[in-house]
């Protein structure tokens, strides 16, 4: 199940909720308030090449960082 942030338009509330599929998105109420005015966030991912130690975040200038002591 995909991981999506979300924020509030009631109270700016920012949160994350797992969703089964885009049309259950209609239905993710706000934690904070119960507000069903939310708006989903265009989040950064990262991700792991097989067989390499290094990791790539996902954004409009794709950067790369190593673990810790390598």
């Amino acid at each position: 199940m995909p991981l999506f942030e979300f924020v509030c338009s009631k109270c700016n509330q920012t949160f994350e909720e797992l969703v089964r599929s885009a049309n259950v998105i209609e239905e993710v109420l706000c934690p904070s308030c119960g507000s069903s005015e939310i708006k989903k966030k265009i989040s950064m991912f990262a991700s792991k090449s097989s067989g390499s130690s290094s990791f790539s975040l996902g954004s409009a200038s794709s950067a790369s960082c190593s673990p810790a002591g390598t």
